[in-house]
């Protein structure tokens, strides 16, 4: 049992995450519904597609904080192009391909210019930002049509379409990740990139494919929200690239690339949107809420990380008690040689034993 929590943070996270519905749910009766459920399905589209891409960044040891301006700038491309006439495929089909460039730009900074990620997506978060509002011209883009709204309401099965894009990407990346041989390459470089070099792994290649999956997967996540809010502000995607690195690290994917996983993702994501839920079930007022669920997401940390040790160490003592001598059979072995017939013979004491041949002679 120590062992399973100790190497899956998953379920550690899974069973944090069970504990704190019940908990809501017995402090406000009538959270634990299906409707609740449905509600924090839907509000977690947009933050699960933004972290599903950052996860393929991070997998390879890189970092993408320019995500939230690809979701704002894919989102008001959109728009324009939907309030322009054009039909809503086109629209869309267009959208994702500029997300897509947006990506690839950011893998080419990092790539074949040798910029470290942080910096070459922090330039990039700006630059997108302001030809977003140079698009605009500073004002929001309103009177979507309702063809784009109609994605984002459920059908007769209770899911929106827009939920079956994001189940869609999430079971696309887990299985690529998991069962095909590009998809372990995420893993290799992250891990040691002088090795996978070694292997014949094309490390370019595989860093700008991370990059062009983070800027696609954005530029859905703008699509998602333009279709639930029904217009497009200024500051659209603004600040939910941290969240998306939030829901990772909670999820288990390190930071230093190499390790992570699409489950641990979706229930970080599906954490951290609960407790954002909650705060409204509970009718707290709003401007609390960046502060709780900041505090609640460092004291998960922190007691993870307690936990993790204090697991580890007992795992530790248990595998070092079975390599300790047992008293019983030494006390026994003791015995058993004390009457062998060799420790019967004389033993040379210190002084024979340091006496020279002449000396014995």
């Amino acid at each position: 049992m120590l062992d399973f929590f100790a190497r899956n943070r998953v379920a550690t996270l899974f069973g944090v995450t069970v504990l704190a519905f019940i908990l809501i749910g017995i402090a406000a009766p009538g959270y634990l519904s299906l409707s609740t459920a449905s509600v924090i399905m839907s509000n977690s589209l947009v933050l699960m597609t933004v972290a599903l891409g950052t996860m393929l960044v991070i997998l390879t040891r890189n970092i993408d904080v320019s995500s939230g301006s690809v979701l704002g700038l894919s989102a008001v491309i959109l728009g324009l192009l939907l309030n322009d006439g054009m039909g809503l495929v086109p629209a869309i089909v267009i959208c994702l391909i500029c997300g897509a460039l947006a990506g690839l730009f950011n893998g080419i900074l990092v790539t074949f210019f040798n910029v470290p990620s942080i910096i070459a997506t922090l330039g990039t978060l700006g630059l997108f930002r302001g030809i977003m509002l140079i698009l605009t011209g500073g004002k929001w883009i309103e009177e979507l049509p309702q063809s784009l709204k109609f994605l984002a309401e459920n059908g007769s099965i209770g899911i929106s379409v827009l939920t079956v894009a994001v189940v869609i990407a999430l079971a696309g990346v887990w299985a690529i990740t998991r069962h095909t041989r590009f998809g372990r390459y995420f893993y290799a470089v992250g891990d040691n990139r002088e090795a996978a070099r070694h292997l014949g792994i094309r490390i370019h290649l595989v860093q700008i494919s991370a990059f062009v999956a983070a800027g696609t997967l954005a530029a859905l996540a703008g699509i998602i929200f333009a279709a639930q809010i029904g217009f497009i502000p200024n500051q659209a995607g603004n600040g939910i690239e941290l969240k998306a690195i939030a829901a990772n690290v909670l999820g288990g994917v390190s930071l230093l690339g190499g390790s992570g996983s699409v489950p641990g993702v979706f229930v970080g994501v599906i954490f951290m949107t609960s407790i954002d839920s909650a705060l409204v079930f509970l009718k707290i007022p709003a401007f609390w809420n960046d502060f709780i669920a900041g505090a609640v997401l460092l004291l998960v940390l922190l007691l993870d990380g307690r936990v993790r040790i204090a697991v580890e160490k007992a795992i530790r003592a248990k595998r070092y008690a079975v390599h300790a001598p047992n008293p019983t059979n030494t006390n026994t072995n003791t015995g058993a040689a004390a009457n062998s017939p060799e420790n019967t013979l004389p033993r040379p004491t210190n002084a024979q034993s340091n006496a020279t041949p002449q000396e014995h002679a």
